[in-house]
């Protein structure tokens, strides 16, 4: 893995600017409770959201992996379906990965209910079954910046019945690819997607990308 220094050297003075704000982490279904764990080591208030009035008070929002058809049917029994895409269209920041990501997708080339908010096409299960799954190290240049060394160090990436992104929009930036040019990542004004599972990881740097998003009040 990368010579990252892994969470509890990270300190919370990192995130100051985050400190009061609220995150809400989706959690129907799927590692929500990994993700909330790295946001309260950067000391932001992480909750779980399960009901369309939770929503209210946040200052952004993470749906975690999962498996996309179970969570796309719980938001809807829910009624999480149009509160949610309201939220992402309030310019508030939100984190979709893996099944989140396909939740966020305008296109998944199947019928099945998505929030439709971000032009990316989306293929589901595209490196295969559970026995597929793999890990590797990317370039990602938008966290050259954060960390404790200010290195652009490869992000060890876990890939778990992982989609990609075929493709983007015109007003959608790639962050991260595959060797051969698979998308992996990507980032339309608020929206942030990744086909990766960084809460996995010891690595927290993507997290950190995601408060500073906060901070800097991208709506």
């Amino acid at each position: 893995m990368p010579n990252v220094s892994p969470f509890h050297d990270w300190k919370i003075a990192d995130a100051t600017p985050t400190r009061n704000q609220t995150v809400g982490v989706l959690a129907l279904q799927g590692d929500f409770s990994e993700h909330i764990k790295i946001l309260r080591l950067f000391g932001v208030n992480a909750i779980e959201i399960r009901k369309p009035e939770q929503l209210r008070d946040l200052n952004g929002l993470i749906m975690p992996g999962g498996e996309s058809t179970t969570f796309a049917k719980l938001a809807d029994a829910f009624g999480l379906i149009e509160p949610l895409r309201a939220f992402c269209n309030s310019g508030k920041p939100v984190w979709g990965t893996c099944a989140g990501m396909i939740f966020l997708a305008k296109d998944i080339g199947r019928a099945q209910p998505t929030l439709g908010v971000m032009d990316i096409k989306v293929k589901r299960n595209a490196f295969g079954r559970q026995l597929e799954s793999f890990e590797m190290d990317l370039q990602i240049p938008a966290l050259a910046q954060i960390g404790a060394n200010g290195t652009n160090q490869p992000f060890h990436a876990i890939f778990i019945r992982a989609p990609l992104i075929e493709s983007v929009g015109k007003n959608v930036d790639v962050l991260a690819k595959l060797d051969d040019g698979t998308i992996v990542a990507a980032r339309q004004n608020n929206l942030l997607a990744t086909s990766f599972h960084p809460e996995l990881t010891r690595d927290p740097r993507l997290h950190r990308y995601f408060l500073q998003m906060l901070s800097k009040g991208v709506a």
